[in-house]
């Protein structure tokens, strides 16, 4: 795989670096990356994402951009308010690297499609905000082996998590929570986002390119408001429905 001398500048930081170089800058170019969300945690992934050179990327989001997506959501802006986010986040992304294929996907993921959305990824990001999605992309994901990158936020905190088989997300979160926070409802800071996302994409690339170590089995918490950053081992369930040994 051939760089030409546009990409070659662009990623001139990359090339350079010796935990990617030019064969982790190939890996990048021959990836597909799925996002599953382009709110708070996928739009900052996204633009991080194509701006390192992935080969394609998948967006898969159902929603429209709203007034209030933008305090945070920064791959649109007020132009865009009622288009969907899938449409208006492919032309922000195509403008800033026209080098990446971008695949928008206007679908809601279920049960029903999941397999068929994340088919072809080498890595999967979800940006989602509810525990039913969350956990219906961690069933397609240990079904399909596919690594998936988990970016949560809220409030003040955010953490990021890496599930490569076992322990999977289910081990982390066996049942939603009767009371679960979403952002419309308690609030989040908005350079918040900015934070989770890019991690997010961080760890998809060090997944693709195979540099240092991953957040696998491991969770990040970071806490805006203290300013501290904590991670913690995620333990496998010998009883998870989802990735146990039957």
């Amino acid at each position: 795989m051939t760089f030409s001398d546009d990409e070659i500048e662009r990623y001139a930081r990359h090339l350079v670096l010796a935990e990617v170089g030019g064969p982790g800058q190939q890996r990048l170019k021959a990836a597909r990356v799925g996002l599953i969300g382009l709110g708070g945690v996928g739009a900052p992934a996204a633009l991080y994402l194509a701006a390192a050179g992935i080969g394609a990327l998948r967006l898969i989001d159902d929603d429209a951009v709203a007034l209030s997506n933008l305090q945070r959501q920064i791959a649109f802006d007020t132009a865009d308010i009622g288009r969907p986010k899938v449409e208006a986040g492919a032309a922000t992304l195509t403008a800033l690297n026209p080098h990446v294929r971008i695949e928008p996907v206007a679908e809601r993921l279920s049960d029903a499609n999941a397999a068929r959305l994340i088919e072809g990824c080498d890595v999967v990001i979800d940006g989602t905000d509810d525990f039913a999605t969350r956990f219906v992309v961690n069933v397609a994901c240990v079904a399909a082996r596919t690594p998936l990158v988990s970016g949560a936020l809220g409030r003040w905190s955010g953490q990021v998590g890496v599930f490569t088989g076992r322990p999977c997300y289910r081990c982390l979160v066996p049942a939603a929570p009767p009371e679960a926070e979403t952002c419309a409802r308690v609030g989040v800071i908005g350079a918040l986002a900015g934070v989770v996302g890019s991690m997010a994409a961080l760890e998809a690339i060090k997944l693709i390119t195979g540099a240092g170590q991953p957040l696998a089995g491991r969770l990040l918490i970071y806490d805006g408001l203290a300013g501290a950053a904590r991670t913690v081992a995620v333990a496998a369930d010998p009883d998870c429905p989802v990735c146990a040994p039957v």
